[in-house]
């Protein structure tokens, strides 16, 4: 694939450059200076890198960094640990990990989750209890709630994530051991081990899912990417920075997260 071959490419896959950083571990300058057509003779590393993300972005996407290399299966049909390879492992082999290890399970392949920063979980616990608040005074029939939370999100044997936030309004959806179908909202609020994650592979995942609305929440940065999954495409977000109240669509609007409260409450805490 020629430089111009894969500067097509990435306007037709919708990628940005931050993006196929994230997805290839390239500098995100150099990105830019590759397909941006002002470098012409880059590595060879970086070129493969590039190639194999824009010829086939979905095995890129599924199968990340984040994900253990292996892991070795024991369940009660078959108590003797077996080596099983990302993408073919299911809700036995889920059930089978120790509860001290915390693990989502996307299309086949175990993700380990590193516990959450202080400011990640205020950040969840404040939109939370906003969700909560609102859906409270307005007498909804929706349920708001928090991680860790296991969401059969697909219904099928290949996956079971844990949002950090999300609103169930279709109760029969509602079991006593998880949560069985896609939530009508999910927020992620983006750690560095979970941001190629929470960016691609859940985006996906949640579109296919049929979640109607996510957030991506980053503390670091301190915006927010909203995808109305059920009226746009799933490369099209609206940006929101913590300067600003963000709306919530299930709730035409008239539910206002606002994040500047928020971003103030906690750097309040950091000061004293």
């Amino acid at each position: 694939m020629t430089i111009e071959q894969m500067i097509e490419r990435k306007k037709e896959l919708g990628f940005t450059y931050e993006q196929i950083s994230d997805l290839t571990g390239i500098p995100i300058s150099t990105v830019q200076k590759v397909l941006g057509g002002f470098t012409q003779s880059p590595r060879y590393a970086t070129l493969a890198a590039l190639e194999n993300l824009l010829e086939d972005p979905m095995r890129s996407i599924f199968v990340t960094k984040e994900a253990a290399p292996a892991y070795y299966g024991v369940t009660e049909s078959d108590p003797e640990p077996k080596e099983k390879k990302q993408g073919y492992f299911t809700l036995e082999d889920y059930y089978a990990i120790p509860d001290d290890r915390r693990v989502e399970l996307i299309e086949g392949v175990i993700y380990d989750m590193s516990a959450p920063t202080v400011t990640h979980q205020l950040i969840a616990g404040a939109i939370h209890t906003e969700l909560s608040l609102y859906i409270r005074r307005n007498k909804g029939k929706c349920i708001p709630m928090i991680s860790p939370v296991d969401v059969q999100i697909k219904c099928d044997d290949k996956n079971m994530v844990q949002p950090d936030v999300f609103v169930l309004c279709d109760r029969s959806r509602f079991k006593e051991e998880n949560i069985y179908g896609a939530p009508e909202f999910i927020v992620e609020v983006i750690s560095p081990s979970s941001r190629r994650k929470d960016n691609f592979t859940k985006l996906l995942l949640y579109c296919e899912a049929g979640v109607r609305e996510y957030w991506l929440v980053d503390p670091k940065k301190k915006y927010v990417l909203v995808y109305d999954l059920q009226n746009e495409e799933v490369d099209m977000a609206k940006t929101y920075t913590f300067e600003e109240k963000v709306p919530v669509g299930i709730f035409d609007g008239k539910c206002l997260i606002d994040f500047k409260e928020i971003d103030e409450y906690i750097t309040s805490l950091q000061e004293e």
